[in-house]
């Protein structure tokens, strides 16, 4: 398995489904119909931003990550209200802006990770966080925060392994039947 920075053009849908896959339940409610947010996401993603796991050629999964200059998914309204409308895309931005987390200095922000289905259990996951965090030592963070929600003990279990800590929660409350979860816990680890 090779780690590559970026993912190729010719890849774009299969990242836009895996990252649909991964999200849709946390994402589906606000970017659904699932074509439209397929739409979304493939118009939005931002390959300087990813860190892409392929074997033989074949793209396994796709880390993303968020700095001062932008990240995987990187959309605003001009992006929303074409696949929207305007009423749609106006309503789609702020509950979305919701979910926007400040960086602090020294910090890389890691968007999420995602893994084709046929790849899952193989180490896939555990590579991508390993390059993200060698990319954030290689380009001088000093620290990788990301955020789990309440509704996966799995990722949870993987990011506290590899050694990130809790730092805070975030309660989604009153937005929490949209987002469907409740909570997110942030965790941060050391990059050096």
């Amino acid at each position: 398995m090779q780690m590559k920075h970026g993912f190729l053009e010719s890849q774009r849908d299969h990242v836009s489904r895996l990252f649909w896959g991964a999200f849709s339940d946390k994402l589906g409610s606000i970017l659904g119909p699932e074509d439209k947010g397929l739409r979304f996401i493939r118009r939005v993603l931002q390959p300087e931003f990813a860190i892409s796991a392929i074997e033989d050629g074949q793209l396994l999964g796709v880390a993303g990550f968020k700095t001062s200059d932008g990240g995987l998914v990187a959309g605003g309204l001009s992006d929303l209200t074409p696949i929207y409308g305007t009423f749609g895309g106006v309503w789609r931005g702020l509950v979305l802006d919701r979910l926007e987390r400040k960086l602090e200095d020294g910090q890389l922000l890691m968007d999420g990770i995602f893994v084709d289905e046929a790849a899952r259990g193989k180490g896939v996951g555990t590579a991508l966080l390993g390059a993200i965090l060698g990319h954030a030592r290689d380009h001088g963070y000093t620290e990788v925060r990301l955020d789990v929600i309440d509704k996966n003990p799995r990722a949870r279990a993987l990011y506290e392994r590899e050694g990130f800590t809790p730092r805070g929660e975030v309660d989604a409350w009153p937005f929490h039947r949209v987002f469907g979860f409740r909570k997110a816990t942030t965790m941060v680890r050391s990059a050096l």
